[in-house]
């Protein structure tokens, strides 16, 4: 799994998961459970994870949608 973006903005969060489920690439949100004992106050991001395979496809999805991801560190 890779790390498409990290952030704290669940508007933001939600957007990019109904994006990736309208493109059928599957994704996992990571650090859902963190956040919650921050006492859901936003201060630790959550992470959207896609597979090795999906990644470059879950770019494109969120570069056409003019989300900015983090650079791509090539892993």
């Amino acid at each position: 799994m890779k790390e498409l973006i990290r952030t704290n903005d669940a508007v933001l969060l939600s957007f990019i998961e109904v994006l990736l489920n309208d493109a059928r690439i599957p994704h996992q949100v990571a650090d859902t459970h963190m956040s919650i004992l921050d006492g859901s106050i936003g201060i630790l991001p959550r992470r959207v994870l896609v597979s090795d395979e999906d990644y470059s496809a879950a770019r494109r999805v969120a570069s056409a949608a003019d989300i900015e991801l983090p650079d791509d560190d090539g892993d």
